[in-house]
């Protein structure tokens, strides 16, 4: 598993989203990922996820962060 959270935030994208924010520069990137391991550690309810499935949990977090971002 990588350790860089750019790769990990990408690896929890569906595979649409993945491509669009791969294609973002690298700055965004790490932004996005910024959020989503925020997002991973601030929710509880991730929490309880992330003990039954990580990678739903780390999905989710994902979701969550794209779709704040659209909504600006």
């Amino acid at each position: 598993m990588s350790t860089d959270p750019v790769e990990r935030f990408l690896a929890a994208l569906d595979p649409g989203h993945r491509e669009t924010v791969g294609a973002k520069p690298r700055t965004e990137q790490e932004q996005l990922a910024a959020a989503w391991e925020r997002e991973l550690e601030s929710d509880d309810e991730l929490d309880t996820l992330d003990e039954l499935s990580p990678p739903a949990a780390e999905a989710e977090a994902a979701r969550r962060v794209l779709e704040r971002e659209t909504d600006q």
